[in-house]
């Protein structure tokens, strides 16, 4: 229980930051994540980079609950330390998203030196965003996107397979879970950039398509809707150019 109330916790405190954010667009905390042009000094790179990383960990954090739990359940059996190791995996898991979120930050910096971001983070070139619509929606039919979100919707199967000992192992272990899940999720991610980085709408939607793919009885059919729906989407915005 005190694994799950960390985990809600932690995802509540990211969102009533995105929130925060997105209501206090004049602050200058906030003017230092959403520069409005390429020029950024390393203040702002690092500001873009935690508005990322707590993004990420809000979305992420509830879908990945039961693998969290499971493992805490398991290491109980194995260690004698079990709360200090699921604080090392839990640890390790961020650290994946918060390497993505270095990731997303040049993607982001890349496109605003091309001039096609707007002031809310949201692409106004159609054949940018219908790009990414379609990419992202192709993704969904991959072997690597079935591959890597089998391992984050079996969390029994993935322990016994990839099990360590110890606090090195329980970081190693939720490392490698983060980035099956970034695998899983990254070109989702990418369509923030669509719908609007500040975008409270969109970031909600996608955190609700994560957890439905990673939760739900009949995800991996989910999964090939959402592809769909992306790919229309993509050919709806080429449509209108």
């Amino acid at each position: 229980r005190n694994g799950i109330a960390i985990l809600v916790a932690l995802s509540l405190i990211g969102w009533a930051l995105i929130l925060w954010s997105v209501v206090n667009m004049s602050s200058p905390i906030v003017a230092l994540m959403t520069p409005m042009d390429a020029g950024w000094a390393w203040r702002e790179v690092v500001a873009v980079w935690i508005m990322w990383a707590v993004m990420m960990g809000a979305m992420m954090l509830p879908s990945a609950i039961p693998m969290l739990v499971t493992y805490r359940r398991v290491a109980s059996k194995r260690n004698p330390e079990p709360q200090a190791c699921h604080q090392w995996f839990l640890f390790a898991y961020l650290v994946a998203w918060a390497l993505f979120s270095v990731a997303a930050t040049l993607v982001q910096w890349g496109f605003q030196s091309l001039d096609v971001l707007s002031h809310m983070l949201k692409l106004h070139g159609s054949w940018v965003g219908g790009s990414i619509l379609i990419a992202a929606g192709a993704f969904q039919f991959t072997p690597l996107k079935a591959a890597c979100l089998h391992r984050c919707r079996t969390p029994i199967g993935y322990l016994l397979t990839e099990g360590r000992p110890g606090r090195t192992g329980a970081f190693l272990m939720g490392f490698k879970h983060g980035q099956y899940c970034v695998g899983c999720c990254w070109a989702l991610m990418m369509v923030l950039f669509v719908g609007g980085i500040m975008s409270v709408m969109t970031i909600s939607v996608l955190s609700v398509m994560v957890a439905i793919e990673k939760l739900a009885p009949r995800g991996e059919q989910f999964v090939k809707l959402v592809g769909t729906l992306l790919i229309v989407w993509g050919l709806w915005m080429f449509s209108g150019t």
